[in-house]
């Protein structure tokens, strides 16, 4: 890892990265895009030293509180935060100036600060945002290397829900030809269901892969699944979105037992409901 100051933290949305690439290996990972720009290997991992100054300097200024997002492009708790603590820290802030927190990760690193996120959220609101791809656990371990079993991101789920923290579940990407089949839809969703998950993330069964995510995930099949890359370039060419064959039949699968058990599963919805925060969530129930 290497480290730098930081210019600004908080996008136009609230949103932050503290970190700059990722040490968990997913073969697929968006964020390894040569569109992003980054200027350096992507398990070289970017420290924004000065980020819970930032943080501080941008929560002060702010007249109104409102929802403070991280997780989208770099996982807030890969392994250098176990003795960089730099989440934790801008966690504290967020906390200590009465602001909201949806934050997204893969580790159950993020049991570590329970204890600050349930403090926010029972001064404000908290959301914890986990993903989960792969039920078949031999699978994960390939897809995933180096980040905790799909199991045991259930187990924090369950955590969370024992604090009456809220949580919502990414479930993507599925894989066309791996995990795009209904006993993994199934499983994924026991597990959402019986941790209690306010909504669940899916833009489709599928995956997409753009210029330096595609070649790292072909090498990686490859590896690993000798002439399934074929099979991609022949379905998809170099299409950005490869949808899985079965992504009709898995989606209505997955609206279907979703909408039964009262869960958020459309993104609009899901999104409306991590970015409101608790002042604007009472303005729309008087509303209604």
């Amino acid at each position: 890892m290497h480290f730098v100051e930081a210019k600004g933290i908080l996008s136009a949305k609230n949103g932050m990265n503290l970190y700059r690439g990722c040490t968990h290996g997913c073969i697929y990972c968006d964020s390894r895009s040569v569109c992003y720009q980054m200027q350096h290997d992507f398990e070289d991992v970017e420290v924004k030293r000065n980020a819970p100054e930032l943080l501080e300097a941008s929560l002060r200024r702010k007249r109104r509180k409102c929802m403070i997002g991280t997780g989208a492009m770099s996982d807030p708790y890969m392994h250098c935060e176990e003795t960089l603590g730099l989440t934790r820290r801008c966690v504290e802030l967020v906390a200590q100036y009465g602001f909201g927190l949806a934050i997204q990760t893969k580790s159950d690193r993020i049991l570590r600060d329970i204890d600050l996120l349930e403090r926010i959220h029972r001064q404000a609101k908290c959301v914890v945002q986990m993903t989960l791809t792969t039920y078949d656990e031999p699978l994960c371990r390939i897809l995933e290397p180096r980040v905790c079993s799909t199991r045991r991101r259930y187990e924090t789920l369950l955590a969370f829900r024992e604090r009456g923290i809220p949580t919502v579940v990414w479930l993507s990407p599925l894989l066309p030809y791996l995990n795009d089949t209904v006993e993994n839809l199934d499983g994924i969703l026991a597990y959402c269901f019986d941790a209690g998950v306010q909504g669940i993330l899916t833009f489709g069964m599928g995956v997409t892969l753009r210029e330096g995510d595609r070649e790292y995930f072909f090498a990686s099949l490859d590896r690993h699944f000798p002439g399934l890359k074929e099979k991609y370039i022949q379905r998809y060419g170099s299409s950005y979105q490869c949808m899985s064959d079965r992504n009709s039949e898995l989606m209505e699968r997955f609206h279907a037992a979703c909408e039964a058990r009262g869960i958020l599963h459309d993104p609009e919805s899901v999104f409306a409901y991590l970015r409101a925060f608790p002042e604007e969530e009472d303005r729309q129930l008087r509303l209604l």
